[in-house]
């Protein structure tokens, strides 16, 4: 009899230890907060916001990057022909070498007011009355007109998007925040443990979210803000050059 209660009690004993044992196994378990930790721990809603974000980071860099590429090619290809242009040159032979291929927004808008120059010069609108004279001259303002909407909005693609992820993208990671914060309260409750190695790594999973809607949106919103003013300078640049045109056809059509 007292074999068995010894036996028992060492039963006993051995049973504690795994207790105990697997209680401080579960304690000690170690959560991964690293980027890509925190991604894969995270609930699926949650990595739906995260990789929302992570597209229009991207999709908001590749605008960047297209922008300030091609804004720098568009200046250089106006100076360029603004030195053509003005270089004393006929205008006409100007003309005849570029109309195949205009390289930039201002040779288009070049383009589009000599070709309705030549069309009416081949109808004899040089000796035509005056009225119809103030008519070859107001088809050859509004072909200009036309001619550099379409290029800035051409070249205004994409700002709108860049214009969206600033101003959403916060949002975004705060609603994946709210519902990750939701979720680690609810573990939190279900695993009636409130201290704070339970309670961090559904925090800082949440909290990621929010610093992934931040990273996409402030590079958007510097950039928006910066090619926004070279765009308005370059459109800026295109009126000046369609005005001095139009100024330089008018003269001609009164020597005619």
């Amino acid at each position: 009899m007292a074999n068995e209660v010894i036996e028992t009690v060492e039963s006993v004993g051995l049973g504690g230890e795994v207790v105990d044992t697997v209680a401080l196994g579960g304690a000690s378990a170690v959560h991964d907060l690293s980027v890509w930790g925190l991604f894969l721990q995270a609930d699926i809603i949650v990595k739906v916001v995260i990789f929302i974000l992570i597209i229009a980071s991207i999709w908001s860099w590749a605008i960047m990057i297209d922008k300030i590429v091609k804004l720098r090619s568009l200046r250089k290809r106006a100076d360029q022909f603004d030195e053509a242009f003005w270089s004393g040159g006929s205008l006409d032979d100007l003309y005849d070498r570029i109309e195949k291929r205009p390289s930039d927004p201002v040779s288009s808008i070049f383009i589009s007011a000599m070709r309705e120059w030549r069309r009416a010069s081949s109808r004899g609108a040089g000796s035509r009355s005056d009225h119809a004279r103030v008519s070859l001259q107001q088809r050859i303002d509004r072909v200009m007109d036309i001619s550099l909407n379409r290029e800035m909005d051409i070249l205004e693609r994409g700002m709108v998007f860049l214009a969206s992820v600033g101003s959403s993208a916060p949002f975004i990671g705060l609603f994946g925040t709210v519902w990750g914060i939701m979720n680690a309260f609810t573990s939190i409750a279900a695993s009636k443990n409130t201290s704070l190695a339970v309670v961090a790594p559904g925090i800082a999973e949440a909290l990621f979210a929010t610093a992934l809607g931040l990273v996409a949106a402030i590079p958007a919103v510097l950039a928006y803000n910066k090619l926004s003013s070279d765009i308005g300078r370059y459109g800026a640049r295109l009126e000046v050059f369609a005005g001095e045109f139009s100024a330089i056809l008018s003269r001609q059509l009164e020597e005619h």
